[in-house]
């Protein structure tokens, strides 16, 4: 199991250039490549974003690409800009009545009247862009591993800390129908003797009632798959692989059966115990919003 959470860094050089490649990814529901690098390098932006997805497939990937060429650069002159430049001078001398001539310092100082060539990105560069993307990508897959590891051991004590609360809501709901026949048997007792006098109650009755009771608050079979959900879980975060929307979803199914728990049951130890269940559940849903 890996986490979504995890930076990496490349780099590789060729004979007139070197790049560099940070990648940075934070939890995500899904996949989200965000690419920032010169504009020299769109024409290969599909590249890149295919080599990442190949690698990764949740959370926001935040990849930034530094480009520099190392070689000899030459420089294109800005003919238009500095021409118009020459003649607005020209113009201003003529009518001001002004001499000189125009400064070769400040026209190479004009913003634009030089600028690099722009050679196209070859075979040899995009080969060592690719190596950078992808010592990044190892670096950031050995990141995640790692964060995935902890992971892993904060949920299963997690999962052991819910377990050991389902022996006490089942030994809590075993006595169950015996207390509510105390309870009503107590009640009806109460209310029928008031003037004094005890009346002999219908045991087939109460009978009936205490079945009724005992059938609205039967709670094995919530906790029968909350235990299965539970072995679901373990099995799921131990196996490894891309498990993050299987656990959101076991997640989901574990608060259900808490939550029906505390429904049908008046039994202050119960919802007691299935309350800490679900504050565990939540803790759970934190830590699954950063697994892949």
């Amino acid at each position: 199991m890996k986490s979504m959470t995890g930076f990496g860094r490349g780099s590789a050089t060729g004979d007139n250039f070197s790049v560099n490649v940070d990648l940075k990814t934070v939890n995500n529901r899904f996949l989200d490549v965000h690419l920032r690098m010169g504009a020299e390098l769109s024409a290969i932006e599909p590249l890149i974003k295919r080599r990442i997805t190949e690698r990764l497939s949740r959370g926001r990937v935040d990849a930034t690409l530094t480009f520099e060429r190392t070689g000899e650069v030459s420089y294109e002159l800005n003919r238009p800009l500095i021409a118009g430049f020459i003649s607005a001078m020209r113009a201003m001398q003529q009518e001001f009545n002004i001499e000189g001539e125009p400064d070769i310092n400040i026209l190479a100082r004009l913003p634009g009247a030089m600028q690099p060539v722009r050679d196209s990105i070859d075979e040899e560069m995009i080969r060592g862009i690719e190596r950078a993307v992808e010592e990044a990508l190892d670096e950031l897959e050995r990141m995640r591993e790692r964060e995935g590891q902890s992971l892993v051991a904060e949920m299963l004590a997690r999962l052991v800390e819910i377990e050991r609360h389902i022996p006490v809501i089942e030994d809590a709901a075993a006595g169950l129908v015996e207390a509510y026949r105390a309870r009503l048997q107590k009640r009806i007792g109460e209310l029928l003797a008031r003037d004094g006098q005890a009346i002999e109650l219908d045991q087939g009755r109460l009978a009936q009632e205490l079945a009724y009771l005992a059938d609205r608050s039967d709670i094995t079979e919530e906790l029968t798959r909350l235990r299965s959900h539970l072995a679901q879980f373990r099995e799921a975060i131990v196996s490894g692989g891309e498990v993050g929307k299987r656990l959101d979803f076991l997640l989901q199914e574990l608060n259900r059966e808490a939550n029906t728990v505390l429904s049908k049951s008046t039994e202050m130890t119960i919802k007691e115990a299935a309350l800490a269940i679900k504050a565990e559940v939540e803790k759970l849903r934190e830590q699954v919003q950063n697994v892949e």
